[in-house]
């Protein structure tokens, strides 16, 4: 599946990542404003590699233009826990609807795998936005030292049948 929109700076698609999208994910995840401060310890070694992109159902979000394509966001499926994994928008992306295009996707890409949820443990400055897209909250996932030293909020997408 294909998706697109056409915010304020141009056409934004969907598309399925390559092995050659590993390097620019991972700089997204790693300069996330959303983990600095006491967060950053998490992602600091974080690494989104090509088996990843292989062996789950990931997609970026991409600008296309006449000169380039650029990512600003991703999320990965993985089917087999039925759990969205990441999800990331460029800080200078942010507020133009791309997450939310994103959850859409993943959205259609569970149904289509035939999932009726897709569980997601949140980093708990991005809540709000999982409330917003239509997450409901689940419970709390425990602090998991060293990488994870606080709780995070345990969200559910309920994907009813097409």
């Amino acid at each position: 599946m294909k998706s697109s929109i056409t915010p304020r700076n141009g056409p934004i698609t969907v598309r399925r990542a390559v092995a050659r999208d590993a390097r620019r994910l991972t700089r997204l995840v790693r300069g996330s404003r959303a983990y600095e401060g006491q967060y950053a310890g998490m992602v600091a070694d974080y690494r989104v590699g090509p088996d990843h992109i292989e062996a789950h159902r990931v997609f970026v979000a991409a600008t296309d233009d006449e000169h380039e394509s650029r990512v600003i966001g991703f999320y990965s499926l993985l089917v087999a826990s039925q759990e969205l994994d990441l999800l990331f928008v460029a800080d200078e992306a942010q507020g133009r609807g791309i997450g939310r295009l994103l959850v859409a996707h993943m959205e259609s890409e569970a149904r289509a795998a035939g999932l009726d949820r897709v569980r997601v443990v949140s980093h708990p400055p991005a809540e709000g936005f999982y409330r917003r897209v239509g997450a409901v909250r689940t419970g709390t996932a425990p602090a998991n030292p060293p990488a994870v030293g606080w709780e995070r909020p345990e969200f559910e997408f309920l994907i009813p049948p097409a």
